[in-house]
């Protein structure tokens, strides 16, 4: 949906096997996951966004709550990939 709203679900893949290969504009990182492994970095997020204004909160773990919250940077630049980092 977001990339509808962005404008750049044209350049989208026409088959589904090949969204899965990043066959699309833009990347979304989210912290946990091998382009930001280190979920304590959701801390800084959380500075800059203040999600408690929607009632998420940060556990002592660095997980959302609540349990179905999603944390993420999207960039919609064409030249942006995923990467992991080691």
């Amino acid at each position: 949906r977001i990339r509808e709203e962005l404008g750049i679900a044209g350049a989208d893949a026409p088959e589904l096997a090949k969204l899965f290969h990043q066959g699309y504009q833009g990347s979304r990182y989210s912290f946990g996951y091998p382009a930001c492994p280190n979920l304590e970095d959701q801390t800084k997020l959380f500075e800059l966004l203040d999600p408690s204004r929607i009632d998420v909160e940060l556990t002592e773990e660095f997980q959302l709550d609540p349990e179905q919250s999603t944390s993420a940077i999207i960039i919609h630049h064409p030249e942006a990939k995923y990467f992991n980092i080691e």
